[in-house]
Formats: structure tokens, sequence, C-alpha cells
């Protein structure tokens, strides 16, 4: 009888088993979501692009610079913009107000994206003194007939500890598709350093800056995620993407995966690393 009870409950824990590690197995199986990966990649390209658009209508008047570019998408002058965007300058108004509009049609900028609407900026102070905060706002503003709303605060923090230019940018954005397909929420607490390029500032292809912190958001499909910049990404002004670094992002109920930029070469290319998996992707 003991026997019996015991080849029973020996077949019991072997079927549980099986059933639980046939589950895990699906459950890795299906944990192949690059969505939030994707769109973090969208919101930290539009975002990190609008403070660079700013920085360069300030300091200089204009994002309409000649370009130079070569084969492998070096831009000579670092610019953004085109000749097709305006901008509007008000030192005298308090706040003082910068405005960048590039009109109510699609524009080919000289990265190769597509922009139309307005980028504001409104601060008090001198733009470049450590202590402005630039509060930066959207009126129809679109990237590659993406829509971004929200603010975005700049503050300037200074020199830092390497002798670099340093800003604190806090967003809090929606990135919403043209035809209203998609929409998805961005909010993130960054440090920006200027690495290179700071004694030139009327030339920006020689800049180079560097992101550290935190984000989160809820992507196209209504997951929520989490991120953590885990190794400094680096974009250069030469290059239209980001060239390294590294981010952990956490989707609600999935498992940490890893976005890694590259090793410094300037190409459109990223890693995601999911479970061992590792999927490439292209880079807006």
């Amino acid at each position: 009888m003991y026997p019996k009870k015991i080849s029973m409950l020996i077949a019991v824990v072997v079927i549980s088993s099986s059933l639980l590690f046939t589950s895990c197995k699906k459950e890795a199986a299906k944990d192949s979501d690059t969505e939030s990966a994707e769109d973090y990649n969208t919101a930290e390209s539009s975002f990190n692009d609008v403070t660079t658009i700013a920085d360069q209508a300030a300091l200089t008047g204009s994002v309409n610079m000649r370009v130079a570019g070569d084969a492998a998408n070096n831009r000579a002058d670092g610019s953004l913009g085109s000749a097709c965007s305006t901008v509007t300058v008000d030192t005298v108004s308090i706040p003082h107000l910068i405005s960048v509009d590039f009109g109510t049609a699609n524009c080919m900028c000289n990265d190769g994206k597509n922009r139309r609407g307005k980028i504001t900026l409104s601060y008090i102070g001198r733009y470049k003194d450590a202590g402005t905060a630039i509060a930066v706002s959207f009126n129809n503003y679109f990237v590659n007939n993406n829509q971004l709303t929200g603010t975005e605060t700049i503050t300037n923090l200074g020199l830092n500890n390497a002798g670099n230019p340093a800003y604190k940018i806090e967003t809090k954005g929606t990135i919403k598709e043209a035809n209203g397909a998609w929409t998805f929420t961005w909010e993130s607490s960054r440090k920006r350093e200027w690495t290179a390029g700071a004694s030139t500032p009327l030339v920006q292809g020689d800049d180079a800056y560097s992101l550290t912190g935190s984000s989160s958001g809820v992507n196209r499909e209504g997951k929520a995620f989490t991120l953590n910049i885990s190794a400094p990404l680096v974009r250069k002004m030469s290059c239209n993407w980001l060239e390294s670094g590294r981010v952990d992002l956490t989707p609600e109920g999935l498992a940490v995966r890893t976005v890694d930029f590259g090793n410094g070469n300037c190409d459109n290319k990223a890693t995601l690393t999911i479970n061992g998996n590792v999927f490439t992707f292209s880079m807006n």
C-alpha cells in the first residue's frame, strides 16, 4: 500500500515539475517584447534633439547652419535644422522667449528627419549662466509625423568636477502617431554633460554629450516600463545617433533587458538582449 502511495506522489511531483518547467519555457519564449525598447529609442532621440535645437537657437540665433556630410552619416557642422526653420529671439520681454518654427508643412532637416511646428523656450536671466532654467514647450510639433507634446525643463548646473558644463533635463511628454494609431508617454530625469566642444560654442560639429539618469513610461501597448542608464549614453553631434552606452529596461511583468548602443561607431544599429537572446534594431 505504502509503495503505491509513494509511487503516486512521485508521479505527481514529476508531472508538476514538468508543467512548471514547460510554463517557464513558454514564458521565456514569449518574452521577446521589443516594443518598450523601440518606444524608448524614439523618445530618447526626439526629446534629446529638442535640447540640442534649443542650445543651437539660443547660442547662435539659428539652426540653419551649412551641412557637409559623408557616406558614414557624419555631419561636419553638427546642426539639426534646415533652411525652412525660423528662429525668433526676444531677450527684452520677461521671461525671455526663443521660438524655433519649422513651418506647417514637413521640413526635411539636416539629420534626415522631417519636422514641422514650433518649439518655444522661456527663461529668465542669461541662457548660459549657471542656475538658469529654460522651460521648453511645443506647438503642433512633429518629428517624422509623430507629435510631441508636454514640457521639458533644462537647468544649467554650471561646471562639474571635470570642468565640463552640466545640465539637468527633466521631461514629461507624450509622443503620438500622426493618425492616432498609437500613443506612449515618457518621463525622465537626466544629467547632460558637455564633454567636448564647449570651448567652441559656435561650432556644433566638435560637440559631444554624455547622458546619465533614469526614466519611465507607458509604451504603445499600454505597458509600463522603467529604465536606468547603466553606462553613459554618448552623442557626438557629427553623428545622427547615439554612438555608445547601455540602458537597463524593465517592462511591466517582464525580465530586465539591456539596450546597447554600440562601441563608438557612427551607425543606426543598437542591440536588445533579453534572457540571453540578442535582437538588433535600427535607431530613429
